[in-house]
């Protein structure tokens, strides 16, 4: 570490002094002071890609009446919750990126933890009902309607809210009753359960069994689901006898695919990255919270004939206007 990071991150930790009681201070990515400017610019470009791509999305798919479709119900959803997720994190980000004295208010990072846990939970079960579609669909087309009808898909997706707002709650139950330490610096650029657990004073077993337990009932039941609807989906394909029905039939999946295996291969990138590197974890954290969103509206609108479309009619009717 240069003398001026020395320096910079002295007036950080200083701070800590003349903070209220109820205060936290958010490192962020340590990088040259001079180098701030250039992440706050790459931040907000990002960011503003993350609200064009999740806007227009949900923009196309509430005026469309053609896709008025339960994947279409899933997709509008998807991109609620990678906007969502996105605005709880990045703004006060990019504000402490420029900021001498990098404080987030004890309420506030609870409520920023709460939210950023609550949207990715909820994705992850968004996205299992995505697949279970997508299995229903092609695998059982007569019992499609019944199966995905309108109250279907909508306790679904309450149903994964649900599972999020539970998981969210128990996580900030056991993160917030731990005792804190003098110092309350916080090493990464959000409140996250990891590194607010390194400024505890208290045990963390607990903390890291509920943490390891969500996981699982997170993890595990959503791969199942998907994991399990695409070796259906793959063996009816495959069944198919025309090349064209069988292209057909996958190309409404690849989507889906793609926004699957981006999400899980962040999150493993996040929480695999070794901790004893923080830097590298909160650059795959930014990976996680600002690319993923901005990828996700990208793939299904390139890869997706009915949003190229209705992507094709917006711009239409906007040339007879001007």
């Amino acid at each position: 570490m240069s003398d001026k990071e020395r320096a910079n991150y002295s007036d950080v930790t200083d701070f800590i002094h003349d903070s209220e009681v109820t205060d936290f201070i958010l490192v962020g990515i340590r990088v040259r002071p001079e180098l701030h400017s250039v992440i706050f610019l790459l931040f907000l470009f990002i960011y503003g890609m993350v609200l064009l791509g999740n806007l227009s999305m949900i923009g196309i798919i509430v005026t469309d009446p053609k896709l008025n479709t339960p994947m279409y119900f899933f997709l509008g959803n998807l991109s609620v919750i990678d906007l969502s997720y996105s605005t709880v994190i990045v703004p006060k980000a990019m504000v402490n990126i420029l900021s001498q004295k990098k404080t987030i208010s004890f309420v506030g990072c609870v409520a920023q933890l709460f939210l950023y846990a609550l949207f990715m939970v909820t994705e992850a079960f968004v996205l299992a009902a995505m697949a279970y579609d997508r299995f229903t669909a092609i695998c059982n087309p007569l019992l499609y309607s019944v199966r995905m009808s309108r109250s279907v898909c909508v306790q679904l997706v309450a149903g994964s809210y649900l599972c999020g707002w539970v998981s969210s709650i128990l996580q900030i139950s056991v993160t917030f009753s731990m005792t804190f330490c003098a110092s309350r610096v916080i090493d990464h650029f959000y409140c996250d359960s990891n590194p607010i657990e390194k400024i505890s004073c208290s045990n963390t077993f607990i903390n890291k069994m509920v943490s390891l337990s969500l996981a699982v009932l997170i993890i595990l039941p959503t791969i199942i689901v998907i994991v399990v609807s695409y070796m259906y989906i793959a063996s009816t394909v495959l069944k198919i006898q025309s090349s064209e029905g069988r292209k057909k039939a996958f190309s409404t999946c690849s989507s889906h695919l793609g926004v699957v295996s981006l999400l899980y291969g962040t999150v493993s990138f996040v929480y695999l990255t070794p901790p004893n590197n923080p830097e590298l974890r909160k650059i795959a954290s930014v990976c996680y919270i600002l690319l993923t969103p901005m990828l996700n509206p990208l793939i299904y609108s390139l890869r997706n004939k009915d949003v190229k479309e209705a992507v094709k009619k917006v711009l239409c009717k906007k040339d007879v206007l001007f």
